[in-house]
């Protein structure tokens, strides 16, 4: 399976379950193990698998500079961990709609920015390394913002709260790394 499809699968899975991490989220998961703060940490045994996943603490949509209204699915930014595919620390972002084909989403956390490529409703840095970088400045932020452009040309602008990210990311290296 594709890293793309593997991914869809896994937010099509947490979709449907009702998986969205934060306080606000009243429902458990079987497969969730700890929530930290703002993030919460799932382990699945077969294939073994780890993820932290967060929802957007705020979002603003804008068109024409001026605030929209819009239908969006879940906004969900998650870390992946598939020892059994040398997979470890893989960032992706689900906006809830399908991005403007051959754009780019803008992850701002204080002074770094980060740019990640698109694929329908994904975003994802472009290289390996680039997501070392990504949870390097999440471990050290306490807030991101995500920005990108959807196939109608709304711009959308999620805030994150990255408190408890460090413990989550922790905690799923702990389960999922050789």
């Amino acid at each position: 399976m594709t890293l793309m499809a593997w991914t869809r699968q896994l937010g099509a899975a947490v979709v449907l379950a009702g998986l969205a991490a934060g306080a606000a989220s009243a429902q458990d998961s079987s497969n969730r193990v700890a929530a930290m703060t703002d993030w919460s940490v799932f382990v699945e045994s077969d294939p073994t698998e780890c993820w932290v996943v967060s929802t957007a603490r705020e979002s603003t949509n804008t068109r024409d500079g001026r605030n929209v209204a819009v239908r969006r699915g879940d906004i969900l930014w998650f870390v992946s961990y598939r020892p059994g595919s040398d997979v470890a620390g893989e960032v992706a972002f689900t906006g809830g709609y399908p991005y403007r084909s051959g754009s780019t989403v803008q992850v701002t956390i204080g002074d770094a920015t980060f740019e990640l490529f698109t694929d329908g409703d994904w975003a994802w840095p472009a290289a390996p390394g680039d997501d070392a970088r990504l949870i390097t400045a999440m471990k050290r932020g306490a807030e991101a913002e995500v920005v990108g452009f959807s196939a109608r040309g709304t711009r959308t602008a999620d805030t994150f709260s990255l408190f408890g990210f460090t413990a989550a990311v922790e905690e799923a290296e702990r389960r999922c790394t050789r």
